[in-house]
């Protein structure tokens, strides 16, 4: 059995925003999920001891709403998954435990969802006409109108959340929404050796499919690691051409 791949540390921040890691699992033929939306575990335990890092060096972790109706993550560091060196990071006194971050442009939160619990630092994004109230515990930032604004967003996030290093987790909208405003710094894919097929698989990216490969993302692949079964790919998001 592999090791997980060398965990490189969060950049600097960008453009008086947070630096941005877009971090996912996929079957070999690019699906997040299986039919419906419905959850899969791709990863191998390598790569969710290596998601479990990511999450401990940020200082939020962001999903958007369909991902809490289909899957109502906690959005925790689950320590119980980390290396022994990164369990030792984790009682530093001056560490900061990391927020959680929703964008629900709609308001389609459930009042029961784990991210509303209470139990750690919550922060919901959402548009300047949705008029959904949230417990008081949860700070809103109102951006946009008919979808969130997302570079307002990273801005308010930046000088007045203090974050400085934000790990985007999905879904599929989401990464699009990033990676067309051109916000993304590193993207990591870990690659499950498996098919599931296309039949109402949600894929990686969401939304209309390009009409020429001109008009996709391009990325350069930085590196390419062993997570157990699968590969981990290293990839930075190149500029579109016009």
């Amino acid at each position: 059995m592999s090791l997980p791949p060398p965990l490189e540390g969060f950049g600097e921040p960008r453009e008086r925003r947070p630096f941005v890691w877009a971090n996912c699992a996929i079957s070999l033929d690019g699906k997040l999920a299986l039919s419906g939306g419905r959850r899969a575990r791709l990863s191998s335990e390598e790569d969710l001891a290596r998601v479990q890092s990511i999450r401990a060096r940020s200082d939020a972790i962001l999903v958007g709403a369909g991902t809490v109706l289909l899957d109502d993550p906690s959005l925790r560091v689950h320590e119980e998954l980390l290396a022994p060196e990164d369990r030792r990071d984790l009682s530093s006194p001056d560490r900061r435990v990391p927020a959680r971050i929703v964008l629900d442009s709609r308001g389609r939160l459930p009042a029961q969802a784990r991210v509303l619990d209470g139990r750690l630092p919550t922060i919901i994004l959402t548009t300047e006409e949705c008029r959904r109230e949230y417990p008081p515990f949860v700070k809103v930032g109102r951006f946009g109108h008919g979808l969130v604004d997302l570079r307002s967003s990273l801005a308010w996030l930046y000088e007045e959340m203090k974050v400085r290093r934000l790990l985007v987790e999905g879904g599929a909208r989401v990464f699009r929404s990033f990676l067309e405003s051109s916000l993304v710094d590193r993207f990591t894919v870990y690659v499950a050796p498996i098919l599931i097929g296309e039949e109402g698989a949600p894929s990686l990216l969401g939304g209309p499919a390009p009409k020429a490969l001109e008009e996709g993302f391009p990325l350069t692949l930085e590196r390419v690691d062993l997570a157990g079964p699968g590969l981990v790919l290293t990839l930075r998001p190149s500029v579109r051409p016009s």
